[in-house]
């Protein structure tokens, strides 16, 4: 494999990809129909919508962004957008990690190379990988600073699976999880925490070689973590969020995101070291997916357990000082309410389901929830 330099990026900038559902618009099960979607695309939608593995599936990328003002003005004009070309397609774009009740064994695999070798190697697996994720790329300045900045950030990732769990339901059942979305992503190998082991660039550039020459990964995108360099973009990629049900939900999660960087960077503050960060990391995380905001966090830097939800909060009020503006800040706030009112994606999901007792009701007011109004 190549060797990849690291491209120098602002410490703190923003990229996201969100994967996005495709529902028939009378159905409301999952459609096809991304291919005949993007056919429609014209030159100035090209770098922001893309094909995913399987056919129900579309992915909106980002431009990069300081301010999360302009990102979520960006991210209200590719949602309209896709509104039109799914409209003319008989269908409706949704969020959500999973859709409720679609069934994998229906699901079809994209036709480009890599999604046909992907499902070669990996066999049912690659259709139940029909589940939709946010990542959120930060800027880094070089490459040990990226590394560096994986394992501070995987402290935090029960933190980030909580305020982001959007997948309650899978294949027409009430799974009890938050986010089940994250079982499915465990499947495969690669997955889980960035190596230990790995300290600077040059041990990450190490191991990707080894990988390579034994045949494990054919590339960098191979390797599934949670938390990933991105040396070819200069950022650091956040992989473990659920796809929101509303856009500005989706600018809320970046705007935490990256004042957690920033506080990360600007304050080093003393957090645990690998060995005991990723003793706790499997079962913080299940735990995170499992019970959202209501999980128990072991919290090895203080030697303590208690629950996530109070170190959430903590965290809101931690990183609040390095909210890059007053619209980031007006995310942070936001966030803080929806713990505070038990009104996450997962919870009110939930509550919906509840309320109506039919998953297609459930996703017709979902698919609703992604609607944004032309004066947005």
């Amino acid at each position: 494999m190549q060797q990849h330099e690291f491209a120098r990026s602002e410490l703190g900038t923003l990229g996201i990809e969100l994967e996005i559902q495709l529902l028939d618009s009378e159905t409301l099960d999952l459609k096809p129909c991304a291919a005949e979607l993007l056919a429609q695309r014209e030159d100035c939608d090209m770098p922001h919508f893309k094909q995913e593995v399987t056919c129900s599936m579309l992915e909106i990328n980002s431009s990069i962004h300081h301010d999360t003002a302009e990102l979520a003005a960006e991210l209200q004009q590719l949602a309209r957008r896709l509104q039109q070309l799914a409209a003319a397609c008989s269908a409706i774009p949704c969020g959500g990690g999973t859709h409720p009740f679609q069934d994998w064994r229906q699901r079809q695999i994209s036709d480009k190379p890599r999604y046909h070798a992907f499902a070669e190697q990996y066999g049912y697996l690659a259709r139940q990988f029909t589940v939709f994720g946010q990542h959120i790329h930060i800027g880094c300045p070089d490459g040990d600073t990226a590394i560096w900045l994986c394992h501070a950030l995987g402290y935090y990732i029960p933190h980030l699976i909580a305020l982001s769990a959007a997948s309650p339901f899978v294949q027409g059942e009430a799974t009890a999880f938050a986010s089940s979305r994250s079982n499915t992503v465990l499947a495969f190998p690669n997955s889980g925490h960035l190596p230990g082991n790995i300290k600077n660039w040059p041990d990450f550039q190490a191991l990707a070689a080894q990988l390579s020459s034994c045949g494990v990964i054919q590339s960098l995108k191979d390797l599934y973590w949670d938390i990933r360099p991105k040396p070819e973009y200069g950022t650091v990629e956040l992989r473990i969020f659920d796809t929101p049900y509303q856009v500005v939900r989706a600018v809320e999660l970046a705007a935490v995101t990256q004042a957690l960087a920033l506080f990360l960077a600007g304050t080093r503050p003393m957090l645990p070291g690998r060995e005991a960060l990723y003793s706790v990391y499997g079962y913080n995380r299940f735990q995170a997916a499992r019970f959202g905001s209501d999980a128990e966090f072991i919290d090895v830097r203080r030697g303590q357990r208690y629950p996530l939800r109070d170190s959430l909060l903590q965290l809101l009020s931690d990183v609040a000082p390095y909210a890059a503006s007053q619209h980031a800040a007006d995310c942070l706030l936001r966030l803080q309410q929806a713990i505070e009112h038990e009104e996450l994606d997962y919870q009110r999901a939930m509550r919906l389901a509840a309320q109506q007792q039919d998953l297609r009701l459930l996703q017709q007011q979902l698919a609703a929830d992604w609607v944004v109004p032309p004066d947005a």
